[in-house]
């Protein structure tokens, strides 16, 4: 019997765990939820136990302990319909480098019973700038074209959730870039986006939430907006009139560094100083302010800080 879980989200995990042969518990009491729609960040050093949750969705990996459902499908009890639910491009490069790139989206579409008349083939293709590439030999594409075309080989069933995991490892700006306009296009379209990624500007930009797992635990899980306000620390850039021979000192400043003759880069805390506090402490020690810029914190600045303290 089919049984739907939720609605609202596209992924919901309860209280997931997962512990290896010889004690590595990788994953250790995660619950988060994906909203339907939406372009959501998972982030975590390496070895921090993302791999092993997208490997327990992709039923590649079995779990300790907990429940995971997939478009409102329990992975234990409907997994062929919660695999069908979800299109996964892992880091690894994975095809038969002596297929097309077409006869490779056929396949996988057999592999998921998609009638031959209701393929997408030269669709997926197309849309990531593959095309005149369809009859050429996998082997013989580039690093970036084999990256795009494991992309359109996790769409070829047209899942509704689609989890990228490092998807732009290796690849060049450019290339980046395509395949971001794309993700944008299928998240425009209604695909829910899973993004792991260590490019953390690309989260920022992209993701509407963002969870971060660390040692195997959740450590964030918030909109993207508010995890970066968490952040504390700014930087004022000031411009002096005279050549700095000293460096100012004052309570509220957590460090100053000299930039150039006459610059100061004043890192302070958000909750113990404003701006202009800096600025009088400046002017107190005998300085005259000519220039000003100010350095917003963003995602590194918070996962750096969250991870260190987990």
């Amino acid at each position: 019997m089919t049984r739907i879980v939720s609605t609202q989200n596209a992924i919901e995990i309860s209280h997931l765990s997962k512990v290896y042969a010889g004690g590595k518990q990788a994953l250790d009491d995660v619950s988060l939820n994906v909203p339907r729609g939406s372009v959501f960040g998972l982030l975590g050093p390496n070895g921090a136990g993302k791999s092993t949750l997208i490997n327990i969705l992709a039923g590649l990996v079995t779990k300790t302990g907990g429940s995971a459902s997939i478009w409102g499908f329990d992975i234990d009890a409907n997994p062929r319909n919660a695999k069908n639910s979800i299109g996964i491009v892992n880091q690894e490069l994975m095809f038969d480098p002596f297929f097309t790139p077409l006869e490779t989206l056929e396949n996988q579409a057999g592999y998921y019973g998609v009638p031959k008349a209701e393929r997408i083939s030269m669709e997926l293709l197309r849309a990531v700038h593959l095309d005149d590439k369809a009859h050429a030999y996998a082997r013989t594409l580039s690093g970036g074209m084999k990256r795009r075309l494991m992309v359109a080989k996790a769409m070829v069933h047209s899942p509704p959730i689609l989890v990228l995991d490092e998807p732009t490892a290796g690849v060049d700006i450019m290339l980046r870039q395509q395949l971001w306009d794309y993700v944008r296009e299928l998240n425009a379209r209604g695909v829910t986006i899973v993004l792991t990624t260590h490019y953390l500007e690309e989260a920022e930009e992209l993701c509407d939430r963002i969870a971060i797992i660390n040692h195997g635990k959740l450590i964030a899980d918030k909109p993207t907006r508010e995890l970066v306000d968490m952040a504390q620390e700014k930087i004022v850039i000031v411009t002096v009139d005279k050549e700095v021979a000293q460096l100012p000192s004052h309570p509220s400043f957590d460090k100053v560094e000299k930039t150039g003759e006459r610059t100061l880069a004043i890192s302070y805390r958000k909750d113990r100083a404003n701006a202009g506090q800096v600025l009088d402490a400046v002017q107190a020690s005998g300085f005259a302010i000519v220039d000003v810029a100010t350095r917003e914190p963003d995602l590194e600045d918070v996962f750096l800080n969250l991870t260190a303290a987990a």
